[in-house]
């Protein structure tokens, strides 16, 4: 499966851009496990163009890590270009991906990432910019929802008016903005769209792939390019090492206990060295916290809490090994 130039390889798995959680440590670690691509958190394009460092930070890249996406968004067709331009020149990324499928009302809200479903006209418009501003140096793609709303799926149709922008690859997360994360996600939709014979861009679906198996069912089922994995990478980067050796040899790895939590401590280092011991604790307790790593540990909700509010390592490890006790026991 190739996104312009860039070869990905067989069925590939890619890391969803998440905001607050895709920084640049954790992209790494879900490489190291199998990710074929990563992408940044998203990046506002006024704050770029106001050359924001906050947001400017969100564009440093590490060899390693690519091929990795950066994802910006924005309501306007000039500053996304601009702001497009930008990301090329500083981050050379290997892929330029756009976001209009947030959902959250401070982005949907103000007529920018799922908001712009609302407004076709406008989302073809900042694409075309974007496209023209820099697609002849980047691959530029886009990531958006079936529609606004349940009487709104306009995904079929504007999968064809995106492609006739120019984008090199279309992502499709199967619900609505309605719908946010809640229900099910649907995927008749984005496989409607693979099998549209207009389609020439490759099609890579996401929403609830949590399972080796789910992503099995996604490439056989759906017919789908690449699959993308957001929220089940929570405390659980190895789903990755999961899904790669389910789809190359139908069997599922030999992963111990002791190997899980040894990664999900490396994460808490790798996140303390990149902020600093207290910030970085901070920004990596909810992947612990949510790891299934975790789940059948009797009355584990005091552990839980614990561990929420542990601020230095040797605290936060003592309680991980704690729980290594536990689930031998």
């Amino acid at each position: 499966m190739k996104i312009g130039q860039l070869d990905l390889g067989e069925r590939p798995v890619f890391l969803a851009p998440m905001e607050d959680v895709t920084d640049i440590g954790f992209r790494l670690l879900c490489r190291q496990m199998g990710a074929a691509m990563v992408y940044s958190e998203f990046v506002a394009a006024d704050a770029l163009v106001r050359m924001v460092n906050k947001s400017l930070k969100k564009l440093e890249v590490c060899e390693q890590e690519r091929p990795v996406a950066i994802q910006i968004y924005g309501k306007e067709p000039e500053p996304m270009a601009d702001a497009a331009r930008i990301v090329v020149e500083q981050a050379h990324p290997d892929v330029l991906d756009l976001n209009f499928g947030c959902p959250v009302k401070k982005i949907a809200g103000k007529g920018a990432g799922a908001g712009l479903l609302q407004n076709p006209e406008k989302l073809l418009a900042i694409t075309r910019a974007v496209v023209d501003a820099v697609g002849s140096q980047v691959p530029v793609t886009v990531k958006t929802r079936l529609g606004w709303d349940h009487e709104h799926k306009i995904i079929v149709e504007l999968a064809e008016q995106l492609q006739d922008c120019g984008i090199s690859a279309l992502t499709i997360h199967g619900r609505t903005r309605s719908q946010m994360y809640t229900d099910q996600a649907d995927w008749t939709l984005i496989g409607q769209v693979k099998h549209n014979p207009r389609m020439r861009i490759p099609i890579i679906g996401n929403g609830d792939i949590t399972s080796a198996e789910q992503a099995v069912e996604a490439f056989e089922r759906w017919g789908v390019d690449a699959i993308m994995v957001g929220r089940a990478t929570f405390g659980r980067p190895w789903i990755f090492r999961e899904i790669t050796e389910k789809l190359r040899t139908d069997e599922l790895p030999a992963l111990s206990l002791d190997w899980k939590l040894d990664i999900l401590k490396e994460q808490t280092l790798t996140s303390v060295a990149r902020l600093g011991e207290l910030s970085g604790i901070r920004h990596v307790r909810r992947h612990l916290a949510a790891s299934p790593l975790f789940k059948g540990i009797p009355d584990f909700r005091q552990t839980r809490i614990r561990m929420l509010r542990a601020d230095t390592v040797e605290e936060l490890f003592e309680i991980m090994e704690h729980t290594r006790e536990l689930l031998k026991s």
